[in-house]
């Protein structure tokens, strides 16, 4: 059996975890980014006509703070848009990309003149939502809703998954995810120990931040979403799903 590490936030790990179990892999589960969300936050909703999701965090940390769940939701992928929907958001539109597809998917179906959008968002931000649209006459509130920590040591059973070879593939999902990935294990001296593992990305992005280290191969999913990611975990390693 080949053993998956899968380095996603702990929220949002079971779904991988499951889809991978499911194609006969044994999971382990490191995340190198730890969710810490703001509570209690009063949020700026006055002339607001709906909300920009970039990720599910972003989604669960609107949820904490919000009560209703009658404005419109536009997420950046299906992943995003189903948190949503699971958390009672009644009005919930994917992009199926990233920020680029999101803006143009609110673009083409917003008016901006009916009010501001808010940006329920990390501490950290990939790319320029609020430009993209800010450039169209969108006006973009971005409120800070929760922060991802990442690790600051890679814990003794990573290690000793490394230290004995006992990684066949490991995945990544953000550019800030394979780049702290590559930092702990440099810094624990266990890089070299990635020449027997293929690394998975969800996009050309989180493969660059992999090049750091000499994995076996990096394969990359052709579109940022999780179900891209597995049709190519599919491909190399000769798993469909079971029945």
């Amino acid at each position: 059996m080949k053993t998956a590490l899968v380095t996603r936030p702990q929220e949002d790990a079971a779904g991988i975890t499951s889809a991978l179990t499911a194609r006969g892999f044994a999971v382990a589960v490191e995340p190198m980014l730890e969710i810490v969300i703001r509570r209690g936050v009063a949020l700026p909703l006055d002339g607001v006509q709906g909300i920009l999701a970039t990720s599910a965090n972003g989604v669960r940390a609107l949820a904490a703070n919000l009560e209703g769940r009658d404005l419109p939701v536009w997420a950046v992928g299906d992943a995003t848009a189903a948190c949503a929907r699971s958390l009672g958001f009644t009005q919930v539109e994917s992009a199926g990309g990233d920020v680029d597809t999101l803006a143009a998917l609110v673009a083409g179906r917003v008016d901006p003149a009916k009010g501001a959008l808010l940006h329920a968002a990390g501490s950290a931000v990939a790319g320029d939502l609020a430009g993209r649209l800010g450039s169209q006459g969108f006006t973009i509130r971005r409120e800070v809703l929760y922060q991802a920590q990442t690790a600051q040591v890679a814990s003794p059973a990573l290690l000793d998954l490394l230290a004995g070879e006992r990684l066949d593939l490991a995945l990544f999902f953000s550019p800030r995810t394979a780049s702290t990935f590559a930092t702990l294990t440099r810094r624990a001296e266990r890089a070299e120990r990635c020449r027997t593992i293929t690394a998975y990305a969800l996009s050309p992005a989180v493969a660059e931040a992999l090049a750091a280290l000499p994995w076996r191969a990096i394969h990359a999913a052709p579109r940022p979403e999780q179900d891209s990611l597995l049709a190519v975990i599919d491909q190399f390693e000769g798993n469909p799903p079971c029945a």
